[in-house]
């Protein structure tokens, strides 16, 4: 049985190592947390003005402030800054903070999509830098498909393909 960082590996295509890249190096330091506020101001921008529907929906819940505010504190924290998101909201636990979203790869590559033009968009950041991150969040968005894969298995949802496509599509 596959891991679930393996899976990610796996269906983002980017090495575990390429994806952890970023530890080799403080971004923070590097680009400054301002940078990590306009990345994630400009992300939530586009993801909230997204013109599909199923995909604006499922941010429909949330604060565009509060989810900025959290991007933007993980990704600090992740790279190398102050325990920003932690001491705020206790620990990341990605898998279990996404599990009320459907986390599909179709989700995990529209948000990719918003944060590969965002980080185009923040000149600050580096073309290395830029690579580094976004090896980082194609494998993180991957990982996070993989645990909400989990999450049907441990509902005892049917393992069928028929429900496999469901979400995929949802």
């Amino acid at each position: 049985m596959q891991t679930l960082q393996e899976k990610a590996s796996e269906w983002s295509g980017v090495d575990k190592g390429d994806a952890f890249a970023i530890d080799e190096t403080n971004l923070v330091d590097k680009l400054g947390l301002q940078t990590f506020v306009k990345l994630s101001t400009d992300f939530y921008n586009r993801v909230y003005d997204d013109e599909e529907e199923w995909f604006r929906s499922i941010f429909a819940n949330s604060k565009k402030e509060d989810a900025i505010q959290n991007q933007y504190e993980f990704f600090v924290q992740r790279m190398g800054g102050p325990p920003l998101y932690s001491q705020r909201k206790g620990h990341p636990a990605l898998i279990g903070r996404h599990r009320p979203f459907p986390v599909t790869h179709r989700a995990a590559e529209r948000w990719l999509h918003h944060m590969k033009l965002a980080l185009d968009g923040v000149p600050e950041i580096d073309p290395d830098s830029k690579t580094k991150m976004m090896n980082f969040f194609r494998h993180t968005a991957y990982f996070l498909v993989a645990g909400d894969e989990l999450k049907y298995q441990n509902q005892g949802a049917p393992a069928c393909k028929h429900a496999a496509k469901k979400r995929e599509n949802a």
